[in-house]
């Protein structure tokens, strides 16, 4: 039942796993995501996080039972979720990153004159022994 729960992670990450007995009949069981096999992209720091879950073990064989459904198949389809979305945002941040390099840069001619700024003119406009004010 654990590594059927497992492998949608199992898709995308390597896991590494750990199991630890607690008082009271208790275990905690903590999942580990690293870079899969041939994996392109390195993990970024939420997916990377450690996912720990501390019950009785016929808690947690009930809540992996729940597949999809339960909390630790919730998390990884949000993980999921949110690394589709880092890897969209990096690819619009590339393309852009592609397309501002491509387009020439403005200038103005080096005789051209600069119009001056708001606190220049209000500068210009203080009386004399006054303080300046830009309102």
């Amino acid at each position: 039942m654990l590594i059927t729960s497992l492998l949608p992670m199992l898709a995308r990450y390597s896991l590494g796993l750990d199991l630890v007995a607690g008082p009271d009949d208790t275990v905690t069981l903590t999942i580990v995501p690293r870079k899969g096999e041939g994996a392109k992209a390195a993990l970024d720091a939420g997916e990377a996080r450690p996912i720990s879950i501390t019950a009785t073990a016929a808690e947690i064989d009930a809540e992996l039972a729940r597949g999809e459904e339960g909390a630790l198949g919730q998390i990884f389809a949000a993980r999921k979720t949110l690394a589709d979305q880092l890897a969209e945002h990096r690819a619009a941040t590339e393309t852009a990153k592609s397309a501002s390099a491509k387009a020439k840069p403005t200038t103005k001619p080096a005789g051209a004159k600069l119009e001056p700024t708001i606190a220049a003119a209000a500068v210009a406009t203080a009386a004399p022994g006054e303080p300046v004010s830009l309102f």
